[in-house]
């Protein structure tokens, strides 16, 4: 499949500010510059406007934005020119009035200095605009997703057949993390959580010293990262040991929400009805107070994007969108269940993109010898 149409995105993006009455916007966002540019660099800034798109960078990228970003127009500034003395002069060239600017990644002092550099135009702060273009994942981004699942999918199967008792959760992290970039990952999508016991109980623990065999609880979550950026997350919890019956109890509670929760996920769901779902059956079950967060998220790019599965989200689901569903029940000190797949939203309902078996069965652990 040919890779992304950035100028189609980008497109779309300048569609979206001029209905706010802006004819140019800066965008500041690392993840918003690569998914309207391919520029896989730090340290620059994109501006663009019906009659121009100007990638703003230095010269330690001239090389990789040819490569990356041909015929983008680019302004290099050298060592003696910050960014946004550099953004000031581009905003002054392209001649517009009301420049939009990403509020969520451009600073105080950043936006104070251009203040008082950009005099022919006036800064608007703008929210979410190219956020919003990527909740819904085209083709070529979808095909990049499963790629992170099957990679994910992959390094998890090394690690559970090589499990050993005596194995620290930060021993499992590495063989995790080695193994799915054995399967063709470029690395982790995040930091693997690896959880024992009490420390599975902690929603995003850091892995440690803690050994499988000090309690009968293993909850790793973890996601791949491909090549072009994108992401997958998911968790399972494993059990390594004799199980008590309320580990059982709390185990068989977050499937059964997560599993409700999925089944309502369908275009033109409601987010915070999705939500409650899966916190109802977790409150009727007596663990209300323990599961805390939101149901789930939108990644792509990034880990944690737009959109938000929560009490508080009034967004309604899209075909397109690719969301997490984890529900969990931490009980302190003792131990923590979670459930997390990849969903994506598809014209006629759902499609359940990841595949690692979750029946409590399943979850279950048989050393070898």
């Amino acid at each position: 499949m040919s890779g992304p149409n950035y100028t189609q995105r980008r497109s779309r993006l300048i569609r979206a500010f001029k209905a706010l009455e802006l004819d140019g916007l800066l965008v500041t966002g690392e993840s918003n510059i690569r998914y309207l540019t391919g520029f896989t660099g730090d340290s620059s800034w994109l501006f663009i406007s019906s009659g121009a798109t100007v990638l703003i960078s230095d010269s330690r990228y001239t090389t990789q934005i040819a490569n990356e970003c041909s015929g983008l127009d680019v302004d290099i500034r050298d060592a003696r020119k910050l960014i946004d003395d550099a953004a000031a002069d581009v905003i002054r060239k392209a001649k517009t009035k009301h420049v939009g600017f990403e509020a969520s990644h451009l600073s105080v002092a950043q936006h104070a200095a251009l203040v008082t550099k950009v005099k022919t135009a006036d800064l608007v702060a703008t929210g979410g605009l190219t956020e919003r273009l990527r909740e819904v994942k085209d083709k070529w981004e979808l095909e990049q997703i499963r790629a992170a699942v099957y990679m994910a999918e992959r390094g998890i199967g090394v690690v559970r057949s090589s499990l050993q008792p005596d194995q620290t959760e930060r021993e499992i992290r590495y063989i995790l993390e080695a193994a799915m970039r054995s399967f063709g990952a470029a690395g982790t999508g995040f930091e693997p959580i690896v959880g024992v016991g009490p420390t599975a109980a902690l929603p995003h623990a850091h892995a440690g010293d803690r050994r499988v065999s000090e309690s009968s609880i293993l909850l790793v979550d973890w996601g791949a990262a491909t090549s072009s950026g994108y992401r997958s997350d998911i968790t399972r919890t494993f059990i390594t040991g004799k199980f008590t019956k309320q580990m059982r109890t709390v185990y068989e509670t977050v499937l059964k929400a997560q599993q409700k929760a999925i089944a309502a996920i369908k275009p033109g769901a409601k987010c915070k009805a999705v939500d409650a779902i899966a916190r109802k059956i977790i409150a009727n079950a007596g663990f209300e107070k323990y599961f805390g967060h939101g149901l789930g998220h939108g990644f792509g790019l990034q880990i944690h994007e737009s959109v938000r599965m929560s009490p508080l989200s009034e967004q309604e689901l899209e075909p397109g969108m690719v969301v997490t569903v984890e529900p969990g029940i931490y009980l302190p000190g003792k131990f923590g269940v979670r459930i997390e797949d990849d969903i994506l939203v598809t014209n006629d309902g759902h499609e359940v993109l990841t595949s690692v078996p979750r029946e409590f069965d399943d979850a279950i652990v048989e050393f070898l010898a």
